[in-house]
């Protein structure tokens, strides 16, 4: 072949047939596709191992409570039978023990503990409600033979509710619960001071709203009235402190923890923490970090699912009361339960019915609370007629701070 010149050409390269050598771009583009797929695959592979990591991490930051597991196991027998039910009785436990980092500022370390919270988390079967039923401190229970740390047992006896756990621990406060209500408890947390203070500065504080100043010297709290963020040291006093807010009653301080607790738990389900990895890992890791628990709740993939039920709750069907109670007739400084509502409730529970929660300035006539009034009676009729849904005085996660 020639040019228009005449001169000969330079012959063209034959057209690529199967089975014939490839273009001389063609094992260039093959090398390149091939670092390409390994570079995906190295990300891939990085991303896999940061996501385990992370997942290892927070696993073992959860620490198990085996003793109380191996000692409740002793008294299956005179337990209450376990719930036919998907539904589940988590017992909540803060914990006033001195001991250990960031715990010592709030008093010597005496090697003993009591429940400064206790709160007993029903969550339906359906996963359509929660209801969180605060236990107080001061009430006067049954509590019965324990095992000590060092191994001796106490008496049964008759005393404040929260001896059972400088008693026995866990495992006392549980059957104390359990003698109390009738009702199974499946799993348990504890959590102490510094695990709840970082818990709060995880979702970056939290809102509340006080109605006057406050100036609390034991619980470290100095906060101006009005609506305001409060973050893990502040939190913490809020939810502790007693003589300097309201009427200085510990039924007041219940109120005030649940109010709290429903303001964290609108924050945490939020989408700007659910949604957003950089706050969520921070919420996790601090999570997991502050809570003992039973070896049914001690793993990521158990938290996560009992998070996920959770939110799936819609918040004003997240419930908190306070169980019926009064001023105990022999001491006011204690407490003794309201029957037969406190009953009522307790068997509601048990057996995985609804119970209604209002605020005490939407109560109506013939609906009995979770408290007492002014006079220190009970509110409302003694107890609601079989067919009836029981209505308590409490509030839910979906209310303002300042309602």
């Amino acid at each position: 072949m020639t040019d228009r010149a005449g001169t000969p050409a330079e012959p063209e390269p034959p057209a690529a047939e199967d089975g014939a050598p490839d273009a001389p771009e063609a094992p260039r583009r093959r090398h390149w596709l091939r670092w390409t797929a390994l570079g995906v695959a190295v990300v891939v592979l990085a991303a896999a191992g940061v996501g385990w990591w992370f997942y290892r991490k927070l696993d073992d930051n959860i620490t198990t409570d085996t003793t109380a597991a191996a000692e409740l196991e002793k008294y299956e027998k005179e337990r209450p039978p376990a719930g036919t039910s998907a539904a589940r009785n988590i017992l909540l436990i803060g914990s006033d023990t001195r001991a250990g980092e960031g715990n010592r500022k709030y008093g010597r370390d005496k090697g003993t503990q009591r429940s400064d919270t206790t709160i007993l988390l029903h969550l339906s079967a359906g996963k359509s409600s929660a209801t969180a039923v605060s236990l107080p401190r001061d009430l006067m229970v049954t509590i019965p033979s324990c095992r000590k740390a060092d191994g001796t047992r106490t008496r049964e006896q008759f005393a404040q509710f929260n001896w059972a756990f400088e008693f026995g621990g866990t495992a006392c406060t549980i059957r104390t619960v359990e003698k109390l209500t009738g009702i199974r408890v499946d799993h348990h947390m504890v959590i102490d001071f510094r695990g709840f203070k970082k818990m709060v500065d995880a979702v970056d504080g939290v809102e509340v709203c006080l109605k006057e100043p406050v100036d609390d010297r034991d619980a470290k709290l100095k906060l101006p009235a009005g609506r305001q963020t409060l973050h893990g040291e502040q939190a913490l006093g809020f939810v502790r402190a007693r003589k300097s807010i309201g009427n200085g009653s510990d039924t007041e301080r219940m109120d005030r923890q649940q109010q709290f607790l429903g303001a964290l738990v609108n924050k945490v389900q939020s989408d700007g923490v659910l949604l957003n990895p950089t706050k969520l890992y921070p919420v996790l890791d601090a999570a997991t970090k502050a809570i003992t628990t039973d070896p049914g709740l001690d793993s990521l993939r158990d938290l996560y699912d009992l998070a996920r039920a959770m939110r799936a709750i819609p918040t004003e069907k997240v419930q908190f009361l306070t169980v019926p109670r009064r001023s105990y007739r022999y001491d006011a400084n204690r407490d003794e339960l309201v029957q037969p509502a406190a009953d009522d409730l307790f068997r509601h529970l048990r057996e995985d019915e609804p119970v209604l929660v209002t605020p005490e300035s939407e109560k109506k006539d013939g609906e009995r609370g979770g408290g007492t009034g002014g006079d220190g009676k009970p509110d409302g009729p003694e107890a609601s007629p079989p067919s009836a849904t029981p209505t308590f005085t409490g509030r839910n996660a979906a209310e303002g701070v300042c309602e």
